[in-house]
């Protein structure tokens, strides 16, 4: 049993070693093509490998598909954030007022994990309370979790209208509350 297992240990590690090294020779190949200005998005790669076999196949990324924030909204891809850094903690009012005036959407629902902090069905008296609280504060409590000492953004989701007064889809919120 002790001479099995060292054979097939020994087996393991140059497998370990040859594949790291494919893997660091292919994303160097793409790291080059990144320092090129100009590059189409065919130039690059994705690459799968499989040295068993041996095999190895290449093939070109696909562009992220494109979304538009109602009828005559900006385009955005999953890519795509909303970055808020006002240099400040904002309430959920100063939150939800920014994106009615800089961005002209209503925000329905706002969300952070599995918490729902925000949304426009929650009855009146919860709402006047979370209004005037700070989006980290609101996390806080709602969620019933710390932040991170090291920790600066809070992701959110949120559900818009736009003018109209239709639903329309959005990138996701990358707020920063505090270490500016």
């Amino acid at each position: 049993d002790n001479h099995r297992t060292k054979q097939i240990a020994g087996k393991i590690i140059p497998a370990i070693a040859t594949t790291t090294s494919l893997v660091t020779g292919l994303v160097c190949l793409e790291l080059l093509k990144l320092l090129t200005p100009g590059k189409p998005l065919e130039s690059y790669k994705n690459g799968f490998v499989n040295l068993a076999l041996p095999f190895m196949s290449f093939s070109e990324p696909i562009a992220a598909p494109k979304r538009k924030i109602g009828a005559n909204g900006p385009e955005w891809t999953l890519w795509d954030r909303y970055e808020v850094d006002l240099g400040r903690e904002l309430t959920l009012k100063e939150f939800i007022d920014f994106f009615k005036e800089k961005h002209k959407l209503e925000v329905t629902m706002v969300s952070s994990g599995v918490s729902i902090l925000y949304s426009f069905f929650t009855n009146a008296k919860k709402i006047q309370e979370r209004m005037p609280m700070t989006m980290s504060q609101l996390v806080t409590e709602v969620s019933k979790t710390e932040f991170k000492p090291n920790q600066h953004y809070i992701t959110f989701e949120i559900c818009c209208n736009d003018a109209d007064d239709e639903d329309v889809e959005v990138p996701y919120v990358r707020y920063k509350f505090r270490g500016w």
